[in-house]
């Protein structure tokens, strides 16, 4: 079955699916994503996700365009017609199509784009050995809040850690604090079990599987201490692991050359992978 893909009012063949050369998005990187997981046919944590979407939007003052609920129906039948039930569904919205002038066009309609895939989560291979991760340089803007598609230092972030055999990049600000990943948020458990992550602010993006698993840390009456942390903590730490969508919880258990505690998933690791997997299978309820 060919895949289906939203575009600007048509569901299309993924393969005759484009946008006009004059998209902002695709000349100057003018738009946001989201990209939110499908188990069971039902979204995980929708809300919160259309929330961000909106935020992003206001920052760049961006119009939505249409209705949330006509949003919605269109991720719906999106959905539907590529019978996705275990996946993710990616959405994009851009200033529209204008004549190029870096500023703002006076009148532009935003355009939106929807597609959704099939997806398995993480293996268990995954969660029983953990991931490789290698630190970088954070070389992104200064509004990292935004879920912009300007993604070319994350790109370039992720093809560093692939050719070092890893699976992702945590990127260090001067002070020598890791940010986030270049698609993921990034956790430590410290020498004294307290979970700890970077706060949310301009530095990283407001991860929703984060917020998620924050909540659900809580529920576990686990103790959590949102701050900075630096690489050298992170290397002597009991146990790391990041946080996505995509990712959903995995463990990491090297850093660079430095191995992690025994070089195995930790204990409170294993119980984020567990929790929120059931999380996920009540689609985030």
């Amino acid at each position: 079955m060919s895949r289906i893909a939203y575009v600007n009012g048509r569901y299309l063949p993924q393969h005759q699916a484009a946008v006009h050369v004059e998209d902002r998005g695709y000349q100057f990187a003018d738009g946001v994503y989201e990209v939110v997981a499908a188990r069971h046919g039902t979204l995980v944590d929708a809300e919160a996700h259309l929330d961000r979407l909106e935020y992003s939007l206001a920052e760049l003052h961006i119009a939505m365009g249409r209705s949330r609920r006509a949003l919605e129906f269109v991720i719906g039948e999106t959905m539907r017609r590529n019978r996705v039930r275990e996946g993710i569904v990616y959405i994009q919205m851009t200033r529209g199509v204008a004549r190029r002038d870096h500023a703002f066009p006076v009148t532009s309609r935003t355009a939106l784009v929807v597609m959704a895939r099939s997806q398995k989560p993480p293996s268990r291979q995954v969660v029983e050995n953990g991931l490789k991760v290698i630190t970088t340089p954070d070389n992104r803007w200064g509004r990292c809040d935004i879920k912009s598609v300007s993604l070319l230092a994350n790109v370039l972030v992720k093809q560093q850690a692939r050719e070092a055999g890893a699976q992702e990049g945590w990127m260090v600000r001067p002070d020598g604090t890791v940010s986030e990943g270049s698609s993921t948020n990034a956790w430590i458990v410290d020498g004294e079990g307290k979970l700890v992550t970077r706060d949310v602010g301009k530095a990283i993006l407001a991860g929703i599987t984060r917020r998620a698993v924050l909540a659900l840390a809580e529920r576990e009456k686990l103790e959590i201490v949102e701050r900075p942390f630096t690489v050298a903590e992170a290397k002597e730490a009991r146990e790391a692991f990041m946080t996505s969508t995509s990712a959903q919880v995995s463990p990491v258990v090297q850093i660079d050359d430095s191995v992690i505690a025994n070089g195995k998933p930790g204990h409170l690791t294993r119980l984020l992978v567990e929790i929120y997997d059931n999380y996920m299978r009540t689609a985030g309820g």
